[in-house]
């Protein structure tokens, strides 16, 4: 039964990693994948607790799956009503090497409060009103890639694996962003400073005012409208993580919560502006617009990744881990470059069910209580996966979602960002790796 649970997941991530060659959305794999181990899993087990282990998964899944509904649903209302072409407006720079800074810095604080994905397609978006040559759109994008994985890093809601650990209450939302800010800003500076060295100190275009979407003539007709949905929409993603602390309520309810406000709000606003005509600007008609194929995706590749706990061999991966290196660095360092070649979602996803959070009974009766300890909430251990598993997805294209969208957005070749921007991810990789090694030194966690 193990052989066949890893023969199929192994082909799962096979058709997974080669979405874009076979044209098929990856959420049909994830999906299949999901339900073929579950059904070799009962078949093999015979456990007649699978019922309850399955809704178990299932309820722990769909945590995560509506938090993103909500998330997703606000941003899409903030783009429906102009939000970002404010945004646009407020970028300024002399030439186009100072340009490439601000918009590395511009991912990156953005991508902690909205997921890197979004970011990635709203500033490449952005990158397409101000530049018209395409390889320096190009450029431009692979550094927007990496500044927004690395930006996500260190925000409890700015990635989906950082959601995953922080909801979970494997790393919580101030020991996070204390203690991976500096390396997640290190990561970003050291690639910048040499791609920027790349672009002529030349004066920037003037911006291409052809954008007729929706949102941009909305933000041209109402700007202080788009201005209070962007203000709104933000808070509401912001306000997430202060619900959380104040009310140790899961985080979905809080953007649920965040969700019905701006419902409220958006209805009130539709009505008074006579809107319906113009933007359908309701949430129950933006929230058509959002990618549940993405939503598919995870709930396939979760769940997939709770069947291998529940046969054993999860478990079994992170006890050879353990025997082979015996060190965190070692372990995450191998878990980010995988998250390059696979999606790091199900390597989060199987850390978490390989890696129990330690506590004080577990520490005591461990051969090794120094090495035990770094496994507690907000361990070191929880802190270099977050890391990893965000910025290790720069090294190649494919490697994220940001990767993927700006990849197919701007036509970017696998090979020529191998050969440009791999080496640059990899620098900034091990430079923010270094910086959580002096920070472990000089202020232990």
């Amino acid at each position: 039964m193990i052989t066949t649970l890893l023969v199929i997941f192994i082909i799962g991530y096979l058709m997974i990693a080669c979405e874009h060659v076979l044209h098929v959305n990856k959420a049909t794999f994830a999906l299949i994948m999901c339900a073929l181990l579950w059904a070799v899993y009962a078949v093999g087990s015979h456990d007649p607790m699978i019922s309850s282990e399955m809704i178990e998964a299932l309820g722990d899944t769909c945590e995560i799956v509506v938090f993103l509904i909500g998330a997703m649903t606000i941003v899409e209302l903030i783009d429906r009503y102009g939000g970002f072409r404010i945004l646009l407006l407020k970028i300024h720079a002399s030439n186009k090497r100072k340009l490439m800074w601000l918009m590395a810095f511009f991912a990156f604080f953005l991508s902690c409060v909205l997921d890197n994905m979004t970011t990635t397609i709203i500033m490449v978006m952005i990158l397409r009103r101000m530049l018209r040559n395409y390889k320096e759109r190009w450029l431009f994008s692979c550094v927007i890639v990496l500044a927004a994985n690395a930006g996500g890093a260190w925000s409890p809601i700015g990635d989906i694996t950082t959601i995953m650990l922080w909801m979970k209450n494997y790393v919580s939302s101030v020991d996070l962003i204390v203690n991976l800010l500096i390396p997640s800003l290190v990561s970003v500076l050291v690639p910048v400073f040499f791609a920027s060295r790349l672009i002529p100190q030349t004066a920037v275009e003037p911006l291409n005012s052809q954008d007729q979407r929706v949102g941009y003539v909305m933000s041209e007709e109402h700007p202080k409208l788009s201005i209070l949905i962007l203000c709104c929409g933000v808070a509401g993603l912001l306000f997430v993580p202060v619900f959380k602390a104040t009310t140790h309520l899961a985080p979905y309810m809080g953007i649920l919560f965040s969700l019905g406000v701006l419902w409220l709000l958006t209805e009130l606003l539709v009505r008074h502006y006579k809107l319906d005509g113009k933007i359908e600007g309701r949430v129950s008609q933006v929230i058509k617009s959002i990618d549940m194929s993405t939503i598919l995706f995870f709930l396939g590749i979760l769940m997939a990744v709770a069947a291998l706990s529940q046969a054993g061999i999860l478990g079994e991966l992170a006890g050879w881990l353990n025997d082979q290196f015996h060190d965190v660095y070692v372990i995450n360092g191998i878990i980010g470059i995988l998250s390059s070649i696979v999606d790091n979602v199900p390597l989060v996803a199987a850390c978490m069910e390989m890696y129990p959070v330690a506590n004080d009974a577990v520490i005591t009766a461990s051969a090794d209580p120094a090495y035990t300890s770094l496994f507690v909430q907000d361990g070191l251990f929880w802190h270099l996966l977050t890391f990893c598993a965000g910025v290790g997805g720069s090294m190649l294209i494919i490697g994220s979602a940001a990767g993927v969208v700006a990849m197919g957005i701007e036509k970017i070749p696998f090979m020529w960002y191998a050969k440009r921007i791999t080496w640059l991810a990899f620098l900034g990789y091990i430079a923010g790796m270094a910086v959580i090694w002096l920070e472990s030194l000089f202020l232990p966690m």
